[in-house]
């Protein structure tokens, strides 16, 4: 009985001394130190906001001029598309509605045929669905449509040559499925 009465006493002292070696009793006390220090220090300042500077918007003001998108009109390209006589836009003709966008965000969308007439139904971006055919203008080129088929539309835009001229440039606009 002795004996499990030291063995209990032994591994007292031993958890006891273990726990004693956990408590840390001054292990970290330069850690303490250091943070009363740092406490003690005089506080600094903050330095004031940069003063705020409104975001100034950018006005695009080149909308006539030939989109950066579209291909370049070369001299080559110059030869094929005219006809041979001096090519100009009617400035003085009464605009059509779909020739104020345009033409890469204007889609043909479907097509209507009545009185053996096709029409092409060209969705305009803004929620409209314009009917067009032969002969009818859209785009901001002074685009003439010269042909509507059940798939595509085609048209001749008149287009500046950078030479003070002007140029037939061929643009064709395919269906669009929306999903």
């Amino acid at each position: 009985m002795m004996h499990s009465c030291n063995l209990k006493l032994l591994a007292l002292l031993l958890l006891g001394s273990l726990l004693a070696g956990c408590g840390g009793g001054g292990k970290h006390q330069d850690l303490v130190d250091y943070i009363e220090e740092t406490k003690r220090r005089p506080v600094g300042q903050i330095k004031p906001l940069p003063p705020f500077v409104p975001y100034k918007s950018f006005s695009y003001g080149a909308m006539t001029l030939r989109s950066p998108f579209d291909q370049p009109v070369y001299e080559q390209q110059e030869l094929i598309f005219q006809t041979g006589e001096n090519v100009e836009p009617d400035l003085n003709r009464e605009r059509e509605y779909l020739e104020e966008f345009n033409l890469a965000s204007l889609a043909m969308v479907g097509t209507l045929e009545r009185s053996g007439i096709l029409w092409a139904l060209i969705d305009d971006g803004e929620g409209g669905i314009h009917r067009v055919k032969e002969g009818n203008f859209m785009g901001r080129n002074h685009g003439r449509i010269v042909s509507t088929s059940k798939i595509s539309v085609d048209l001749i835009e008149i287009v500046s040559d950078g030479k003070n001229g002007w140029v037939e440039r061929p643009k064709s606009m395919q269906i669009v499925e929306k999903e």
